[in-house]
């Protein structure tokens, strides 16, 4: 935004996040209230405000927006359905959408609550992000042992609990303008196959697997949500299952998908969707000509973003970015740690190491990039091994 002439003012709860060292101003209050929010932002008389790449202070942003006069791409009420597992399941649910058996629970729940629901169980909070709090558990006694460490990052006194479907993960980005809804993207959601991490995403795979089969109905079924949730304008981040009872929407979210589809979109699709995104929020006519020429079933394009993890261990040596920047089928890179950081282990997304884009023209060539990348992206530890989590093109035999 700095780059376009905009004075930036960064909002979060951390002293020295990243946003605040670029930013012309910052905020020191949670991006999950409003109300620290409204308070902390009203001295600077701001034009516009908006959020990406996560979930709930797309919440935040719709109740500013409208306290302060400013351009609202979704309502309050619908920015609290998607961002609300408890309002989002039920909508769902009430208009015939396709999902998974749920329910919701309290600490004190009885056994008869969760009747009818066959193991193992998804348990989760109804208002969190980033994979936390989310477990795979096998009974009633499971569950009650974990409640706590679920509940712990929620707002609210009830979890989410749903059956467990076997499947691959999609995800539908796309853009709605004045109602009419533009898919842009379906790519595969690629995961750890490990029940501890569950969730996790590893890579995002475009295209999806799936495209020929499903492309149809998962267009359709995104075109009935954003009218069911009166999602008019703006972005949308749609997770969707498939598997062997067919298509299962999971998740819903107003806002651009958190794995750098503000970079991976432009080049797949011409559809700079964060300078839109950036437009709308300030009130700014939008050149929607991209947007209306862009057909996703004409799209030869491939790209693989590799959100890469690394083995625990202190870093020592950490491969010149640019080396990896410079090959001509990388699109960017970028690391989370810094050498002499120690890397944890891996139970979230937040211990994630960083994540490379790797594009190419064909699947047989996007292959063969992806190779290439690793075989020289690094962090090393004091024995000279190679930490990194070797990539690869997920979900492909």
């Amino acid at each position: 935004m700095k780059e376009m002439g905009y004075q930036v003012i960064a909002s979060d709860y951390y002293e020295d996040s990243i946003g605040k060292k670029i930013a012309d101003h910052s905020i020191l209050a949670s991006t999950f209230s409003y109300e620290e929010t409204y308070e902390k932002s009203r001295e600077f008389h701001i034009d516009g405000v908006m959020t990406t790449g996560t979930d709930q202070p797309v919440l935040v942003v719709s109740k500013l927006a409208e306290k302060m006069g400013l351009p609202c791409m979704i309502s309050s009420e619908t920015a609290l359905n998607v961002t609300n597992k408890k309002y989002m399941k039920k909508l769902l649910d009430d208009n015939n959408i396709p999902l998974t058996d749920y329910r919701l629970i309290r600490e004190d729940f009885s056994d008869d609550e969760l009747e009818g629901l066959k193991f193992p169980l998804v348990v989760k909070p109804v208002d969190s992000q980033g994979q936390r709090g989310i477990f795979l558990l096998d009974s009633l006694e499971d569950i009650r042992k974990n409640f706590k460490d679920v509940i712990v990052h929620s707002r609210e006194k009830e979890i989410l609990v749903e059956e467990y479907y076997k499947n691959d993960e999609i995800t539908v980005s796309g853009w709605v303008r004045d109602g009419q809804v533009n898919v842009l993207t379906i790519t595969d959601r690629v995961i750890f196959d490990d029940r501890s991490k569950l969730g996790v995403c590893i890579s995002h795979e475009f295209p999806s697997v799936h495209f020929n089969e499903y492309g149809e109905e998962i267009i359709d079924v995104t075109k009935r949500i954003c009218d069911i949730f009166k999602i008019d304008n703006g972005p949308i981040y749609f997770q969707m299952f498939i598997g062997s009872e067919g298509l299962k929407v999971n998740e819903l979210a107003c806002r651009i998908g958190g794995a750098y589809e503000d970079e991976v979109i432009p080049y797949l699709t011409g559809v700079d969707i964060l300078k839109m995104l950036i437009d709308y929020s300030l009130g700014n006519d939008i050149d929607y000509s991209s947007l209306e020429s862009y057909d996703i079933f004409n799209n030869s394009k491939c790209s693989s973003t590799q959100l890469f993890f690394a083995v625990e261990g202190k870093i020592e040596e950490i491969v010149d970015e640019d080396i990896i920047r410079n090959m001509d089928y990388v699109l960017n890179l970028g690391f989370n740690f810094s050498e002499g950081f120690t890397i944890p282990k891996i139970v979230n997304a937040t211990q994630r190491a960083g994540y490379v884009i790797i594009t190419a023209e064909s699947e047989e060539k996007l292959i063969e990039n992806i190779d290439l990348v690793f075989d020289d992206l690094y962090m090393k530890n004091d024995k000279n091994e190679n930490m990194i989590i070797r990539g690869k093109r997920g979900n492909r035999n």
